[in-house]
This record gives structure tokens, C-alpha cells and sequence, in this order.
């Protein structure tokens, strides 16, 4: 479709309706469906410049030209995961009449979305913010990008919760923005099994908190060679062999762009211990430590005093 093309369509959701019906915010109405408008449907999480070049790739067009149809004024320059784009209120209100998806259901998947709108927002803007590090979403599954995006790509890029590091269906997975190319999961099947894992603890009420704790903790046993140095070893070692760009993503290494995949067995395995450990002043923390072994598979566990594992269940008791 061309530029002309998508701006009709655009200006097909502002035609004044019946007097019954509120016009005071036409580009609310999504429009009906009509040949050669295609719903490309967002990733959950998924960064909104993201979203916005997958729509512009199923017109054949550029990121630009799609906003520029659709009555939205882009001001910068940036691509993702570098960069994201930033709509004013009444911008995501064209985008979303424009995908033919409801602005809160929009909203629900794409968590950089404009806020509701304010009354005295008329401007339909867009611009380009970069992006730190540690704020950038990582690279999505591509198969299951490419079947949301009617073939045209499968590049996209989602602020991924920490459980949906794993693709079940496909076994690929992105843990670090640096990389371009998802790994391939599939020799390391037990990161698919505890994935289902990870689900079931989501529905514990100390989920979250032990989460954290969890990945604070095993992150540090990663970064220090402590207690599962051999295991994750192995398990790198398997990821490596046939996941070959891991060793050409820039100054990174392997060890660290593989981390969070790497420990997130033993992770999953420690979060769940600690969400339903039950903490009392009157238990030792040796008979929970003796727990926490168990579910990690380790037949001997003996952290030392400044242990961080140690340390929060000392915590954990006053």
C-alpha cells in the first residue's frame, strides 16, 4: 500500500458518525476492516518502535512514511533496541485506529505507550529517545514474529519479563540486548522444562520479592565461580556449540551474554525455595539451607558466613 494509501485509511476512522454516537474523539473508533489493510498484531511487551516498523514492513514501507500517513509528526532519529519512540496521547490514538486494534488493548501490549489522553493534548507526535543499556529490550522470538507479522519480518524487540526468557514453542531465546540473533535452546531442553516452572510461580504471592532475591544471589554464584560453577559450565559449553554468533556479538563474552540463560534453572529452582520457605526465628537457617540444596540438585551445600545466600536468610529471620 502506498503512502496516500495508508493516510485514507488513516482518515477513514475520522468520518463524522450519527448523531447518537460521540464525536469529540473520532481517532478512538477503530475502523472496520477493508482489503489491503493488513492487523499486524503486537508481541506482549514489545518496544513501540518495534511494533511501529513491523506495521510499516507489512505496507512496505518505511517507519517515516507510516507515520507521516497516519497524521503523526516524528521528530529525531533512532532505531531499536538503541532507541525507542516516544507518541504523544492523541499519536497512539491515530497508531492504534491505523493497526485496527483497540487503543487499550494496544496500551496492554506495548508498556512504552502514551498514557491516557489528556484534554489538552491536540499534538500527534512522535520522537526518538535513546535508550541506556539496562533499559533496552532484547531480540523476540523471531518465528514467532515472523507468524504476527504476516511474513514480512522476524525482527522484533520486546521488554521481556524475566518469565518469558524462553520460547517454549520454538527454544530460542534472547537474554541480552547485544544480541542480534536469538539462541537456539534446544541442546539445554531443561531451560524449556522450567520455564513451565517459572509460570506456576508467578501465581505466589512472594513471587516477585523472591525472584529478585533469586537472580541477585545465583548472578553472584555466576560472577564468583561459587557452588554450580561446573554445571553452568557445561551448560554454556552446550549453548556455545551451536549458538556460534555468541562468540562474534562485539566486546561481550559468551559467559556474560549467556548469563541470565545459563543460571536460570538454578534460579527458578532457588526462587521457588525461597517463596515458600517458611521463615521462622525458631529454625535454623541450616535446615533451610538443607532444603535449598535439594531443590538445586547439590548433594553438599555449605556457603560461607559472607555467603549472599546465607546472608539474606540471617536477614530473613530478624
Amino acid at each position: 500500500m502506498s503512502r496516500t494509501g495508508v493516510a485514507a485509511r488513516a482518515r477513514a476512522a475520522t468520518v463524522p458518525a450519527q448523531p447518537s454516537v460521540d464525536t469529540t474523539a473520532p481517532w478512538l473508533r477503530t475502523p472496520s476492516a477493508a482489503p489491503g489493510v493488513f492487523r499486524v498484531r503486537p508481541l506482549p511487551g514489545e518496544a513501540t518502535a518495534s511494533y511501529v516498523q513491523r506495521l510499516a514492513n507489512a505496507y512496505q514501507l518505511t517507519l517515516p512514511q507510516l507515520l507521516d500517513g497516519a497524521d503523526i509528526t516524528l521528530t529525531g532519529h533512532g532505531t531499536p533496541p538503541a532507541a525507542e519512540l516516544i507518541l504523544t496521547p492523541r499519536a497512539a490514538q491515530h497508531l492504534a485506529a491505523l493497526a485496527r486494534i483497540p487503543l487499550p488493548h494496544l496500551r496492554r501490549a506495548l508498556p512504552h505507550l502514551a498514557l491516557p489522553d489528556d484534554a489538552h493534548d491536540t499534538v500527534a507526535a512522535a520522537r526518538w529517545k535513546r535508550l541506556e543499556a539496562g533499559q533496552q529490550p532484547v531480540r523476540a522470538c523471531p518465528l514467532c514474529t515472523r507468524h504476527r507479522s504476516h511474513g514480512t519480518t522476524d525482527t522484533a524487540w520486546v521488554h521481556r519479563p524475566p518469565h518469558r526468557l524462553v520460547c517454549p514453542r520454538h527454544h530460542q531465546a534472547a537474554p541480552d540486548p547485544r544480541l542480534t540473533s536469538p539462541i537456539q535452546a534446544w541442546t539445554a531442553p531443561e531451560l524449556t522444562a522450567v520455564h513451565y516452572a517459572h509460570q506456576r510461580l508467578q501465581r505466589h504471592p512472594r513471587a516477585a520479592t523472591a525472584w529478585t532475591t533469586a537472580r541477585a544471589i545465583s548472578t553472584r554464584w555466576y560472577d564468583h565461580h561459587q557452588h554450580l560453577t561446573h554445571r553452568w559450565h557445561t551448560r554454556l559449553g552446550q549453548l556455545c556449540a551451536t549458538n556460534p554468533h555468541l562468540a562474534t556479538a562485539g566486546s561481550a563474552s559468551p559467559a556474560l551474554l549467556a548469563r541470565d540463560l545459563v543460571i536460570y534453572p538454578e534460579t527458578v529452582a532457588l526462587a521457588r525455595a525461597l517463596a515458600t520457605l517458611p521463615f521462622s526465628a525458631h529454625r535454623p537457617a541450616n535446615g533451610a539451607l538443607a532444603l535449598i540444596a535439594q531443590r538445586l540438585g547439590l548433594p553438599r551445600f555449605t556457603p560461607a558466613a559472607n555467603d549472599p545466600l546465607r546472608a539474606y536468610l540471617t536477614h530473613a529471620r530478624r
